[in-house]
């Protein structure tokens, strides 16, 4: 129980210890809505160029597209890229869920501990058929699709369920959800706990609203992850191109989970990242580009060569 709570924390945290944060590479470009079913999803395209081939990058938990922060975007944008970033459901600009409240959480966590569905106002599948749908309002017809922490199980999912939408696949510090994957380390926990408590959470949740976090949003978001549960045998299925990027010191979502996740999808290549946890440091950012970018352009070109 102690492992789940923690759990919030450390999933709505993917970018917010990064030392350096700036926004306006990314706020340069127009914040657009788009209508998607019966809910309005928040997007940016940027760096656009018709004939760039595209990315759809998706945040993790509670967290909006200026989440990303300008690094790793405009590391991709500089790379030939036309990336499409959004605000997920119930965050940011797009609809919220505000009115559906809280759950209580101490009780749909012990529910979810003892494989009882749990209580949530949508799934991690509704929100990977938002991605679908935007990508058919804005005109792609298949994209890179790459995501980090509650990110990357959505973009699991759309490589899963819209295997025509997904030119390659980029799952970063992110799992499966299998339950026999190993919890966060003792250490990792006693140093959320001490982030967690007084002046320091305050200052921690101000810092992550700063960044673009919406902890309003997290529980329902985890509660999202749970009511998906083990998506193992979906992801078995995977047959698009995939990297799996984790941190090597990842004590919160253990490399474990990223291994397994590789080990799931056939040909898919696994890199530990030195130097990184659960977040993106900025000076390991330039590895990222350089690992994401390779494999979209190793992709693009094969698939090139066969027309």
């Amino acid at each position: 129980m102690r492992s789940l709570i923690l759990l919030i924390i450390c999933m709505s945290l993917p970018l917010a210890a990064r030392a350096e944060y700036s926004r306006a590479y990314l706020d340069s470009y127009p914040l657009q809505t788009a209508h998607i079913g019966e809910l309005d999803i928040a997007y940016r395209i940027v760096g656009p160029g018709a004939d760039k081939p595209k990315a759809v990058v998706i945040m993790g938990l509670g967290g909006s597209n200026v989440a990303w922060g300008d690094a790793l975007i405009s590391g991709l944008t500089n790379g030939g890229y036309e990336v499409l970033i959004l605000d997920n459901r119930d965050t940011g600009a797009s609809t919220r869920f505000d009115e559906w409240g809280q759950p209580v959480l101490w009780w749909e966590l012990l529910k979810y501990r003892f494989g009882f569905s749990v209580n949530a106002p949508y799934t991690l599948n509704d929100m990977a058929a938002d991605i679908a749908g935007l990508m058919d309002k804005v005109g792609y017809e298949d994209a890179h699709i790459v995501g980090a922490s509650m990110g990357g199980m959505i973009a699991q999912i759309v490589a899963a369920r819209y295997p025509e939408k997904t030119r390659s696949l980029i799952s970063i510090m992110s799992t499966t959800n299998a339950p026999h994957l190993p919890p966060p380390t003792k250490e990792a926990e006693m140093n959320l706990r001490n982030l967690a408590t007084g002046e320091a959470q305050e200052e921690r949740e101000r810092s992550i609203r700063e960044r673009g976090f919406y902890p309003e949003s997290m529980q329902r978001h985890l509660m999202a992850i749970f009511k998906t549960g083990d998506r193992s045998n979906e992801v078995a299925g995977i047959g698009t191109p995939t990297l799996v990027l984790h941190g090597a010191d990842d004590g919160l979502v253990p490399p474990e989970h990223g291994r397994h996740t590789a080990s799931l999808i056939q040909g898919a290549r696994f890199s530990l990242i030195e130097g990184m946890a659960h977040n993106m440091p900025d000076e390991v950012i330039p590895l990222l580009v350089a690992e994401m970018t390779g494999h979209m352009d190793t992709v693009d070109r094969i698939a090139a060569s066969t027309l």
